[in-house]
């Protein structure tokens, strides 16, 4: 049982202002494992005043001492790998493999690659006669969601930090604990206090009072597209910057020189990662109809690999649970083909779903239009790739997608498609390459260079 009853502000771990606490609890058998304190707005105005008040100093440092900072950070959390992955498995339900690999291992690399950009970024440049500097935005409220708690707080703190800005944390209510990790790999790094601060607690109470705080200039939210728009609502009656990474329903579009076996066993491995709880999730598979029941019987196969409770961990919590149930009987209810999976909990404890695949998904079908994020993946049959690129295209979201193919084809194709980033023929995932969307997928870019340049505001000067 891990309690917390602070918040870390200025520096220093400071109690809550109320003795009112969030608890954690463990979505693989569903007991408790730990508290933290639910954030108030005085909890939230407390750190942004301390964000505010570390602005100058941080702002003014040197790019070269930014980044020894952000690498003590790095090094911080690399010590502390193997808790980071256990804590994930224990709050999120991960696999182990997946939380050391990913879960700990990803944010790490990312948290490198600032290091360097913070020293090699161009903050100054020549432009005719003008002198153009690239300044940070100013104080930064950073809420990040549950699926990837630690990479997510990373992507947008990191390049934070880099660019000069100074930091107010408000972690999912459902993984804290990682949060807090993170608070002590910052102190232990040697942060300026006030550079980073994390409060705890509800989105509605303490997410909300930290979007709408008059002192942020900048809010970076990753989650649901509902919760993004009325983010950008609040920001935008401010005219304040936002950074919002949402939802996505992506395809995976395999055309007729695709390897097919290799295409659907990566694409069914993809949509089953953590546990299908990725915003960047390829659900849709799309397949030429002369080969679509072929892709069928090898998605049932590649499927059948996927055990709750072994490969596939539990989702987040009984809400989540539920949810992508009810999606299942959803297409069931819409006339989908049922080919592996089911609506029926595979274990007595823990919220686990069945990895779910289904067949004769229409483009209209609700599960091929909502975002599930869950285990399921739909398969859809095109005659020509016209009508595979209508379908690839014919959702709100536009966030990621994968092409198979002849490589000349695949990218002829992935450059259609309107998404932020498209993997072709399985192409690796590339931490210094930006990530984020088209459409209602958000606004913004994470990682690499373009994620810093999210936390920059550029001035010139004329001689």
């Amino acid at each position: 049982m891990k309690a917390h009853d602070a918040m870390y502000i200025g520096g220093e771990w400071r109690p809550a202002s109320s003795t009112e606490t969030v608890p954690v609890v463990n979505p693989a058998d569903e007991q408790v494992i730990g508290h933290v304190p639910a954030g108030t707005a005085e909890d939230v105005d407390a750190a942004v005043r301390a964000a505010r008040a570390a602005l100058p100093g941080w702002a003014a440092t040197p790019p070269a001492e930014r980044s020894a900072r952000i690498a003590a950070l790095r090094d911080a959390l690399a010590a502390r790998a193997e808790e980071i992955a256990a804590t994930v498995t224990a709050e999120l339900g991960a696999p182990p493999q997946l939380a050391a690999a990913v879960h700990a291992g990803l944010p790490i690399a990312v948290a490198g690659s600032y290091a360097e950009l913070a020293a090699t970024h161009p903050f100054e440049e020549k432009v005719g006669n003008s002198t153009v500097y690239a300044e940070p935005v100013g104080v930064v409220a950073a809420i990040t969601p549950w699926n990837y708690p630690l990479h997510q707080i990373v992507a947008k703190v990191a390049p934070a930090l880099a660019a000069g800005c100074t930091t107010v944390l408000k972690p999912a209510e459902d993984t804290p604990l990682t949060a807090q990790l993170f608070a002590e790999a910052v102190h232990e790094a040697g942060l300026p206090a006030g550079v980073f601060n994390l409060v705890t607690g509800l989105g509605p109470v303490a997410g909300q009072a930290l979007a709408e705080h008059p002192d942020v200039d900048l809010v970076s939210f990753t989650g649901s597209t509902a919760v993004g728009r009325r983010i950008g609502a609040l920001a935008g009656g401010a005219v304040k910057r936002v950074a919002l990474e949402l939802g996505g329903k992506s395809a995976n579009v395999i055309l007729p020189s695709a390897d097919l076996p290799k295409a659907v066993a990566v694409g069914v491995a993809n949509v089953m990662s953590n546990s299908g709880q990725t915003c960047s999730a390829w659900t849709r598979m799309l397949i030429p109809a002369d080969r679509y029941e072929e892709a069928v019987a090898l998605a049932a196969e590649a499927v059948a690999k996927y055990v709750p409770g072994g490969r596939v961990g539990p989702l987040v919590n009984a809400k989540q649970q539920e949810r992508v149930r009810g999606y299942i009987e959803k297409g069931i209810e819409e006339g989908a083909r049922l080919v592996a999976g089911g609506p029926e909990a595979p274990r007595e404890t823990g919220y686990y779903v069945s990895p779910t695949v289904f067949a004769d998904v229409t483009p209209d079908m609700t599960i091929a239009q909502e975002e599930i994020f869950g285990p399921v993946v739909s398969l859809l049959r095109y005659e020509d790739e016209e009508e595979a690129l209508a379908i690839a295209n014919g959702t709100v979201y536009g966030l990621a997608g994968a092409v198979w193919g002849d490589p000349e084809e695949a990218v002829a194709f992935a450059r259609r498609m309107d998404t932020g980033q498209v993997d072709i023929n399985g192409g690796r995932f590339n931490p210094l390459a930006p990530f984020g969307g088209y459409k209602q997928s958000g606004v913004g870019r994470e990682l690499g260079a373009h994620g810093l340049a999210e936390y920059l505001q550029t001035k010139s000067l004329q001689f």
